[in-house]
């Protein structure tokens, strides 16, 4: 038996994750009472349409003794539900838990014991990334983004669930960041870090399109320069351009022939003045949107509204 206090963080978002959590605390409980000497277990609730009284009521009552339910007052990001669990973590460690593995609680023990070889954090890493064919280039070009354009080691197979030491935990809490993106905020907070690699992992597929553009585009314009850099090189790129279309124009002002050799006049240029006008205008626009990305960032950040709001604490 290990001579610690393990938490472990569950955040729950559908009723489809209450009964895959229901599952794993019933294969869990045998595990931590056998190897831990306290442990707790931490649920949030971010407004799951769910019977969470119900499911969880017909769990042992040796279980339900270590058992927190969190329920969140509104629905809120998955990354700020998981802050309103590791708030309330008090464990020596602290593991978060996907719900989608809850046929394996052995990892618990496999990640306190890897944490125990000296180090802080411990994520399991999945020895081949399952994601759809539609995904792949957006995840190629995300990943590559992240790796070239900040100095983050975002590993591009890391699973959500790992565990955390408490020193490290209360160095991650610090950061209270509105736009989140927990990988890249794992890697800031540094300490040494390491994985544990696992077969069969399926990463969920419960997110759009639209939601994982959203969650690249607040880790990309919050962690990298990816951004500042695209600016620099459009503002390179029409400068150079202004200065070969000034160039063609004074060469057929003065010997009738443009740059790719053509005999040109030089009143004929509607249509060149035309597609020059349009290139701008979309440069300028796209400056523009970049601009109000940052913009809207740095809104949401200094209003520093709460993450989360808990409507009740319950024990059972």
């Amino acid at each position: 038996m290990f001579n610690s206090f393990l938490s472990v963080v569950v955040a729950i978002q559908s009723s489809a994750e209450l009964r895959l959590t229901y599952q794993f605390l019933q294969r869990a409980q045998p595990v931590l009472q056998q190897y831990f000497t306290d442990y707790e277990i931490i649920l949030v609730n971010n407004h799951a349409q769910a019977d969470f009284d119900t499911v969880l009521e017909s769990l042992p009552t040796q279980l339900k003794q270590h058992l927190f339910l969190l329920n969140l007052s509104a629905p809120v990001n998955r990354n700020h539900a998981i802050v309103a669990g590791l708030d309330r973590a008090n464990g020596d460690y602290t593991v978060l838990f996907e719900p989608d593995l809850y046929e394996r609680p052995e990892l618990l023990i496999a990640l306190y014991r890897r944490a125990q070889e000296g180090f802080d954090i411990v994520y399991l890493r999945a020895r081949e990334r399952r994601i759809s064919w539609r995904y792949r280039l957006f995840y190629k070009v995300f990943y590559g983004i992240l790796q070239r354009y900040s100095t983050l080691q975002v590993d591009e197979r890391a699973c959500d669930t790992r565990i955390i030491s408490r020193r490290a935990l209360n160095s991650l809490l610090r950061l209270r960041e509105n736009l989140r993106y927990m990988k890249a905020i794992y890697s800031m907070v540094g300490y040494n870090t390491t994985s544990l690699a696992i077969d069969g992992y399926q990463p969920p597929e419960e997110y759009g399109f639209s939601e994982r553009f959203r969650t690249s585009l607040v880790a990309i314009t919050s962690y990298t320069t990816f951004l500042r850099t695209l600016l620099l090189w459009i503002f390179l790129g029409s400068f150079v351009f202004l200065i070969g279309v000034i160039i063609n124009a004074v060469k057929v002002k003065f010997t009738g022939v443009d740059l790719f050799g053509n005999v040109a006049e030089a009143w004929s240029g509607w249509t060149f003045l035309v597609i020059l006008i349009a290139i701008f205008f979309a440069v300028t626009c796209l400056n523009l949107y970049i601009m109000s990305i940052y913009l809207s960032n740095i809104y949401s950040e200094i209003k520093q509204r709460p993450l989360y709001i808990i409507e009740s604490v319950k024990r059972f």
